[in-house]
């Protein structure tokens, strides 16, 4: 019997469950593998905002790795939002030294509104330190024009233009998401040295979408620890996404954008 995978997160919490550390491990529950986290960062969030951001000093953020990777096989990784400079550089050692492999890294950068989550100099590193090292890069289009110091995208040439741009600064494979867009449909774009795939599905029409962003990007991570292709693990992903959207009004959780249900398939 082959042994279930294990999928690490690193990132977040939010105190709401919707986004983050939490929506991580619902999205790994959901793909059927095994979640373990390090977290980065507290939050004192809900589906209306953040109102208090607690930092996990790198020393600890660098405890927490070592306990994990010296104790579970690790067969995914997914990176979550990330705001300083020495807890990019405390990740990235850590997953160097232990050969961390799957990596997958949602540069959580910019609000929908379009304003910057974090430091220019934080923006820096991700590029020259993060990007690099991670299989898939997951940025929405907000995030995609900041990585490359260009307007947001409005179109599916605007998309591609900046998914070549990132993978010659250095991206091993991007995935640009197009969900913060204004069309009937929600295309994604998947550039790899493979090359270039779309992935559509209609624009579910509701404002329950708080953790998209975060659970897409798992979800991948997931797919890749069964040992799903590249292009599957996304198609799979995004599958499963459009479902948790779709069923978000089962749900009553907070007054404001409310979580996507991961179970939906489920319960």
């Amino acid at each position: 019997m082959n042994a279930i995978p294990n999928v690490l997160t690193i990132a977040g919490s939010d105190s709401g469950g919707g986004a983050g550390i939490q929506a991580d491990l619902k999205s790994f529950s959901a793909n059927h593998v095994y979640g373990a986290s390090v977290i980065t960062a507290l939050t004192a969030q809900n589906t209306k905002g953040v109102t208090g951001i607690h930092d996990v000093p790198p020393g600890f953020i660098e405890e927490q790795m070592n306990a994990v990777f010296s104790d579970i096989r690790i067969d995914a990784v997914k990176i979550g939002m990330v705001s300083q400079i020495p807890v990019i550089e405390t990740i990235a050692q850590g997953l160097r030294k232990h050969k961390a492999r799957n990596i997958v890294f949602d540069p959580v950068m910019v609000t929908t509104s379009g304003d910057l989550l974090l430091a220019e100099d934080a923006v820096d590193a991700i590029r020259s330190v993060l990007m690099p090292m991670s299989d898939l890069l997951t940025p929405n289009l907000h995030e995609a024009a900041k990585l490359v110091n260009s307007t947001v995208a409005k179109d599916r040439d605007g998309m591609l233009h900046q998914a070549e741009m990132l993978m010659e600064a250095g991206a091993k494979a991007v995935l640009i998401k197009g969900g913060h867009g204004d069309v009937a449909e929600c295309a994604d774009l998947l550039a790899s040295p493979s090359g270039i795939s779309w992935f559509v599905s209609p624009r579910v029409d509701t404002e329950n979408t708080h953790g998209t962003g975060c659970s897409l990007s798992s979800a991948i991570a997931a797919g890749l620890a069964h040992g799903h292709a590249l292009d599957e693990a996304v198609e799979k992903a995004k599958t499963w996404l459009t479902g948790a959207i779709s069923a978000s009004g089962k749900l009553d959780v907070g007054k404001g954008a409310g979580p996507v249900h991961h179970f939906h398939d489920l319960w």
